[in-house]
């Protein structure tokens, strides 16, 4: 005679519908009192308890492990709806950007249990052949951080992600920067342009553009103070950014810039232009103390500054002698950005030393200047041939 199981042994059944064998097992009531029941399927018995077996050692181990059914898709998508919460709106959109066309595709039917360290190399050398490296680790970082989610709330055992590193991709487009001569023709081109003073004074200060866009007129002295100790110059105090926070990019970035000459012209200029603006648009004009506006006085979009640019870099390349400048201006192929590697670029040439170049544009170190924004190689260093001049003379 079979014995008879003893209460919470659990069972095993067929399935009819699955055609499977399902083992059971209870392990008690939940807080609300409902029954914990774990389960385990396979085509044969063994199998099924096999299983079983697997969940109740997850079990023992204090791991609440998710169903066996949750996908990797599932643990990106609980990441985006729960783990970017207090985010900038624009951070959220970019990784959900990013997860939708390269994570979820790719490995979103995986079970996140069974995704493996092999997996995620496989993935990352396949994109590494269409993505720069810089997009590899923030793909890489989004699958990373929805994985550490899902294993902080027990829906996995470990994150592989963590043991896979990212490959080199292909080369991120380079920026460039204006020569002396074609930043010159570009302020020639801006001249009749509504943004004149923006390109202006993005391009005479090195500003960043989402530091000029928020620019503020109780930020802006052009006067300055000639009877004070020492003199203040008029400038311009880069306080705030476009960010959520309205916070600078670092601590390093919230700076006070004196401003050169024709900046202040141009700020002159733009003080006047914004009253006539104002009386144009009568009650649709909106008063936000802001130095750069729209026709009715709101923020400058990121999306138009960038159309009005490359219309004057068009006007800027048609002026004689454009056309055989290193970094040949085509229009598309340039962005506002690029009035701060020419800022950073200009002054190089002129044998200004990069810890200055670096504290004007508001860097956190001389690295990220001589390594991203500095496109000219000159002056020739000459601190080590002056010295050893000296110790060792022409004979």
């Amino acid at each position: 005679m079979t014995k008879r199981r003893s209460r919470g042994d659990g069972g095993l059944h067929w399935d009819d519908r699955r055609q499977r064998w399902i083992a059971t097992v209870s392990l008690g009531y939940d807080p609300s009192g409902k029954r914990l029941v774990k389960r385990g399927s396979g085509k044969t018995k063994t199998e099924a308890k096999n299983k079983l077996k697997e969940v109740l050692r997850d079990h023992e181990d204090g791991l609440a492990i998710a169903s066996t059914g949750y996908t990797v898709k599932d643990a990106v998508t609980d990441w985006l709806a729960y783990g970017l919460a207090g985010r900038d709106q624009r951070t959220v959109t970019t990784n959900t950007i990013l997860c939708n066309t390269h994570v979820i595709p790719d490995l979103g039917a995986r079970k996140l249990r069974d995704l493996s360290a092999d997996d995620v190399d496989k993935w990352l050398a396949v994109k590494a052949q269409v993505l720069s490296t810089r997009s590899l680790e923030a793909i890489r970082s989004c699958l990373n951080r929805a994985v550490k989610r899902a294993m902080a709330r027990d829906k996995v055992k470990r994150n592989v992600i963590e043991l896979c590193s990212v490959p080199a991709g292909r080369p991120g487009r380079p920026s460039k920067s204006l020569t002396l001569r074609q930043a010159e023709a570009v302020l020639v081109a801006a001249e009749d342009s509504p943004l004149y003073a923006y390109f202006l004074v993005s391009l005479l200060t090195g500003g960043r553009t989402e530091e000029m866009r928020p620019l503020r007129w109780d930020h802006v002295d052009l006067e300055g103070d000639a009877t004070a100790v020492p003199e203040i110059p008029p400038h311009i105090a880069v306080w705030r950014s476009v960010r959520r926070s309205g916070d600078t990019k670092t601590k390093k970035s919230r700076r006070t810039l004196a401003l050169p000459g024709r900046a202040v012209d141009a700020l002159k200029i733009q003080w006047e232009r914004q009253g006539w603006q104002r009386l144009a648009a009568g009650d649709q004009w909106q008063e936000t103390g802001l130095v750069f506006t729209s026709a009715v006085g709101t923020e400058l979009d990121a999306a138009n500054v960038r159309r009005e640019f490359r219309k004057i870099l068009s006007l800027a390349a048609q002026l004689p002698g454009m056309d055989v400048e290193p970094h040949v201006i085509v229009p598309d192929e340039w962005t506002t950005r690029e009035t701060r590697t020419s800022f950073v670029s200009i002054l190089s040439d002129r044998g200004i030393p990069i810890e200055e170049i670096s504290r004007l544009v508001g860097h956190s170190s001389t690295a990220v200047t001589e390594e991203v924004y500095r496109k000219q190689i000159r002056p020739v260093i000459q601190t080590g041939a002056v010295v050893m001049d000296d110790i060792f003379p022409e004979r």
